[in-house]
């Protein structure tokens, strides 16, 4: 027969997999008696592990929540996820958040078995990650937003613009998404009926009233996608360039980084991009050196008429 302590430390790690045990599987897998797996799961039960049972032959057992945290037996490869993830989780500047992954980091590492040091060490040091937040974060307010739109629940807040400017936003909530370093609120604006997203550090004065909404179908499969794109063409300021070259040949001499590049055919493709000055992105296009068509806007069309002329002058044509 195993050791007692073995044993009860193996039938925690089957019972913390959440799945239901037959009492006659459970014995079996620990190679004990249905007697003594009764006594094992009684010593476990002292020990502020909630484990359900169901009546019937042999019984049914299961880990349940409880009203405390007990402690958990991991495996060696969740214990390394585990290290590593929260290493990832403490790089957010989330109020709250940052604190709590240190905190649990810390208690993890230190009982880690030296075995599985080199594998963290190799898995920390050989990973980079561009989701920090560059914005420090209410840890509260993501936690609100979060159950609100778990609960289909409306919410109100103050939002400040990136101009500056506060309103008051009534807002269904459907989705955060962390994207380029930063967290957004995908959600339905009731007062301008339409899909909009939020920086959620510009978020302030959040609150939930209570009243609920009937869910609406997503404007984009991906809500990652619908909130990057809103953030790169904002209110439809974008502009299109085709150029005739392959995409290896632009892809190689195009320095701006926001943006998009497509191929159109096998000797021409298409830029689409959007940036705070059209002056800038003139110079840009004609540093690439190969011939180009401004599809939009007219704004772009006119910053580089602008720019030929001045060079032609300064070049004394």
């Amino acid at each position: 027969m195993t050791d007692p302590s073995t044993r009860l430390l193996e039938l925690l790690s089957l019972l913390q997999s959440g799945r239901s045990w037959p009492g006659a599987e459970l014995a079996a897998r620990l190679g004990t008696s249905p007697r003594t797996l009764r006594r094992d799961l009684d010593r476990l039960r002292e020990l502020g592990y909630p484990v359900s049972s169901t009546r019937g032959p042999g019984g049914n057992y299961q880990l349940v929540a409880g009203r405390a945290m007990p402690p958990l037996l991991l495996t060696d490869d969740e214990a390394v996820a585990t290290v590593v993830g929260l290493r990832i989780a403490a790089l957010t500047q989330m109020g709250g958040a940052g604190d709590a992954a240190e905190g649990a980091l810390r208690k993890l590492e230190r009982v880690v078995p030296t075995r599985l040091r080199a594998r963290i060490q190799a898995l920390t040091s050989a990973t980079e990650t561009t989701s920090r937040a560059t914005e420090a974060l209410d840890l509260r307010t993501v936690q609100l937003l979060a159950t609100a739109a778990h609960l289909r629940q409306d919410v109100r807040f103050d939002y400040t613009s990136r101009g500056g400017k506060h309103t008051e936003r009534r807002v269904e909530p459907y989705r955060q998404v962390l994207f380029d370093r930063r967290w957004y609120l995908l959600g339905w604006d009731r007062d301008r009926a339409d899909w909009r997203t939020y920086r959620i550090d510009r978020i302030g004065e959040l609150t939930v009233p209570g009243t609920t909404f009937a869910p609406r179908e997503l404007p984009a499969d991906d809500p990652v996608s619908f909130v990057q794109d809103s953030t790169r063409f904002p209110h439809g300021r974008r502009g299109v360039v085709r150029f005739a070259a392959p995409v290896s040949v632009v892809s190689d001499r195009l320095i701006a980084e926001a943006g998009s590049l497509e191929a159109i055919d096998d000797t021409s493709c298409r830029y689409v991009t959007s940036v705070e000055s059209w002056e800038w992105l003139s110079i840009i296009l004609a540093t690439v050196g190969v011939p180009y068509t401004i599809e939009a806007p007219p704004e772009l069309i006119g910053y580089s008429r602008e720019l030929a002329d001045r060079i032609a002058r300064a070049a004394g044509g």
